[in-house]
């Protein structure tokens, strides 16, 4: 699904994005703003928490400047939500890696967003 990412641009099934996005198991790629740029807090996640999926990948950037806070961190694993974090690129790796072995292993894919910060 995720093809590339490259600072400050990722490419999904063709399509080029050039601003922090979320990716739904589904395919579905929404715009992603937070209220900081290098905070992750839990107004930031909560669309994605709203979803139910089974695990929330949270790339921070391609050097890890963005942080998450631990009220969002606490938010998510009380929801029963595995949660991943990690530099952007890596991110990308496991969010794909997620979505295809569920589809092979199991035959039913996993539920699982990703919310990717591109820069920093």
């Amino acid at each position: 699904m995720i093809e590339e990412y490259n600072f400050g641009e990722i490419l999904i099934d063709g399509k080029k994005y050039d601003r922090d996005i979320e990716v739904r198991w589904t395919g579905e790629i929404l715009p992603w703003q937070k209220k900081e740029s290098h905070l992750i807090d839990l107004e930031d996640v909560k669309r994605a928490i709203d979803q139910n999926p089974g695990t929330i990948v949270i790339g921070t950037g391609e050097s890890g400047q963005v942080k998450v806070t631990e009220e969002a961190e606490k938010e998510i694993k009380q929801k029963g939500i595995k949660l991943i974090i990690d530099l952007t690129e890596q991110a990308i790796r496991t969010f794909n890696i997620l979505k295809e072995d569920s589809l092979e292993e199991e035959g039913v894919q996993e539920k699982v967003i990703g919310l990717f910060h591109l820069t920093c």
